[in-house]
């Protein structure tokens, strides 16, 4: 069976390093008329700053053409996507996969519904890879990554939350307090796949260790840890030299944020990815 995986652009991840076929599909960013798409090569400064004086932006998804033609050439698909409770892609990804199997109805393919975004769809592609790689059969791959994903989690801390209130996301009351106030916002997904509020601090020491306190809550113990930034590689490295002081035996991963990421997290955003106890 010729396996592939297929993520949209939310992975943060453009490239798979391993012998396993990979191939994104990319969201949309509007910014006052200009069309980014999120693919590699996207200069994530320019458009951040295009978006921070912007009047109006916007996003938008893969539709469902653009997936069934990812999944083109394999027999063996799977497909994972930005939450559901925030986008459509996997609406779309359901969809290209019906498109497919009725071209290919000797395919087999399984569409993920990450509830996540960023770093925890990260460790979830690279289980696959894995997986994959060990030899498995589709069947077994795929009970075994459902049973990964209920170790994986997520949390993410924005400097600014202005594009999560404006694209309905979040209340735009906490956006106000937020700026107000100057404080930074962390949070994680519901088991639904929306977005909660953890903690509210001020100053950047104090945010580090606050993320590093809700991973532990969260039954991390030294696993693998994926650290997605928006233009902000310096609080990247001391969140990883925190999480490493305690674990020393983690394997944490620093990568840039990609432009959907980048759009909502804003500048100075983190996203966190992490193995901890079963949900």
């Amino acid at each position: 069976m010729k396996f592939r995986i297929v993520s949209d652009s939310t992975s943060n991840l453009p490239t798979l390093p391993g012998t396993v076929e990979y191939k994104t599909v990319p969201l949309k960013i509007l910014v006052d008329g200009k069309e980014y798409v999120d693919e590699e090569g996207l200069n994530i400064e320019e458009m951040v700053s295009a978006i921070e004086a912007a009047s109006s932006t916007s996003t938008s998804c893969p539709n469902g053409e653009e997936y069934r033609a990812a999944f083109e050439g394999a027999d063996g698909v799977f497909a994972i996507t930005i939450t559901s409770g925030l986008s459509g892609s996997y609406n779309s990804a359901v969809q290209g996969a019906e498109m497919f199997l009725e071209e290919h109805p000797e395919a087999k393919i399984k569409v993920i519904d990450s509830l996540s975004t960023g770093g925890e769809m990260h460790l979830l592609i690279e289980k696959m890879r894995d997986l994959i790689e060990q030899g498995l059969s589709f069947e077994e791959i795929s009970t075994r990554i459902d049973e990964y994903h209920q170790y994986t989690r997520l949390l993410f801390s924005l400097e600014s939350v202005q594009n999560l209130a404006k694209n309905g996301r979040l209340p735009m009351a906490i956006a106000k307090i937020a700026s107000f106030l100057n404080i930074r916002f962390i949070g994680k997904p519901t088991p639904e796949g929306t977005i909660t509020p953890v903690y509210n601090v001020r100053g950047a020491r104090k945010n580090i260790a606050k993320i590093v306190e809700e991973m532990i809550n969260q039954g991390y113990t030294g696993g693998k840890v994926w650290i997605s930034h928006c233009l902000n590689p310096e609080a990247a490295e001391n969140l990883k030299t925190s999480i490493l002081e305690k674990y020393p035996q983690g394997e944490v991963g620093i990568e840039p944020m990609t432009g959907l990421c980048s759009y909502y997290a804003e500048r100075g955003g983190m996203i966190i990815g992490f193995e901890g106890a079963h949900k």
